[in-house]
């Protein structure tokens, strides 16, 4: 589908940080700095594929700020990567540490490719290659990559090593997400998903919701979609529905997700399984239930299906899945909307704790890294929805405040150089 103006995610990106920043009344200066990328970084090589032919790639890393630290944001590998979309996945970042409290900026990377269409020694040449490329502007003080979409443990250790050889010593801290052996957290790749489900949870309590009274579907069988649904399921919480690239799948009495974690495993993709009733993966959307939980990419959830919606409460397990039109019309109907920025934070959140482990030479006990976790996004949880109520706005708008204005007071105090 053509991006329209209102789907391109950096477009959608600027007119939330708008919306808050005008409650704010920041000066125009600041809000315009606030909003501008401090560097984009875009890439072009050569990578030898295994027939013996070479092909070129396009990379991207955009650094969006680091007035609280470092910058901290993901690398994925797909082929709608565009500058753009990185530019709004890296402001998302400098918003979702600012709101979980934690002393880094946003980043955020790309390269453009179709992994499913390249070997493992293919996706190991085009990851040394592009952390080669990026290199220069990386580093455990500097910016720290992570796992995103199509990317994991294994991508992260091929970029530790990389980057580790130009240094002639180890690195282990210039990416988070890597396997616990290389310096990896416990804890860390249910992270995101579990985050979902404390912010769904805490949601439920406000909104008098029985989780064993419940049904939620999950948009994405991946890492996060697939860690949310399970977690949600461990306290009660059944799950109606499921979708992933191929096609959604329905059971009203509850998907037996242990089943599906071991076909996922064997087949990769949901298209054939068959304990389940399957519809478009699209429609997936608008199954009755009590709690959604978008967990694929940006604009799932816009003008022309938001009316559709049926669930009271939506937990963004994504980044960007809801449209500023969608968000006004969900508003409307009464449904609660915990923001990407807070509800997806567990994954950045148990990154910090992983790249404070790596600095101490340290390695927490996985309770330990669940309940820090716990309490930290229990906290900003409770502190996006005070402010919601104080100041009469949508929970997105109250939690951009709050993460705008601790990035606008540390630039403030900081100063301008020079």
């Amino acid at each position: 589908m053509k991006t329209t103006e209102e789907q391109n995610p950096f477009r959608i990106a600027q007119m939330q940080f708008d919306k808050a920043a005008e409650r704010l009344r920041l000066e125009p200066w600041l809000c315009a700095f606030l909003k501008t990328p401090n560097r984009n970084l875009s890439v072009d090589f050569p990578v030898k594929m295994d027939d013996g032919s070479v092909r070129m790639f396009t990379g991207y890393r955009v650094q969006h700020n680091n007035d609280r630290g470092p910058y901290k944001g993901g690398i994925r590998f797909a082929p709608q990567v565009n500058l753009d979309e990185v530019k709004a996945l890296a402001s998302w970042m400098t918003w979702k540490t600012a709101v979980a409290d934690i002393p880094f900026g946003g980043a955020k990377g790309g390269v453009v490719c179709d992994p499913t269409q390249l070997s493992k020694a293919e996706l190991e040449r085009i990851t040394r290659r592009f952390t080669y490329e990026i290199s220069p502007i990386i580093g455990p003080d500097v910016d720290i990559p992570a796992p995103d979409v199509n990317t994991n443990s294994q991508v992260m250790a091929w970029m530790v090593d990389t980057y580790s050889m130009g240094k002639r010593q180890p690195e282990f801290g210039v990416v988070t997400g890597k396997p616990i052996f290389l310096g990896g957290s416990l804890g860390r790749e249910e992270a995101t998903g579990r985050g979902v489900m404390i912010t769904a949870l805490e949601a439920m309590k406000d909104m008098k919701i029985d989780p064993k009274k419940t049904t939620a579907v999950v948009q994405g069988s991946g890492n996060v979609g697939f860690h949310a649904a399970r977690l949600l399921a461990e306290k009660g919480v059944r799950i109606i529905g499921m979708s992933d690239i191929s096609t959604g799948i329905v059971n009203e009495k509850g998907l037996d997700l242990s089943d599906i974690a071991a076909y996922l495993k064997e087949h990769k993709i949901l298209k054939d399984y068959a304990k389940a009733r399957h519809i478009q993966k699209e429609l997936i959307l608008e199954l009755p239930c009590d709690i959604l939980v978008p967990a694929a990419l940006e604009n799932q959830i816009t003008v022309e299906n938001a009316e559709r919606i049926k669930a009271r409460l939506i937990v963004e397990g994504a980044n960007g899945p809801t449209t500023p039109a969608a968000d006004d019309i969900l508003s409307k109907k009464g449904v609660l909307v915990v923001p990407d920025i807070l509800a997806n934070a567990g994954g950045v959140i148990v990154s910090y704790y992983e790249w404070v482990q790596n600095e101490q030479r340290e390695q927490w006990q996985y309770n330990v890294v669940v309940e820090k976790l716990t309490a930290k996004l229990t906290k900003s949880y409770h502190e996006v929805i005070d402010l919601m109520r104080k100041e009469k706005v949508d929970m997105r708008t109250a939690a951009y405040m709050i993460a705008i204005g601790r990035v606008a007071e540390a630039m403030q105090t900081r100063g301008i150089f020079p």
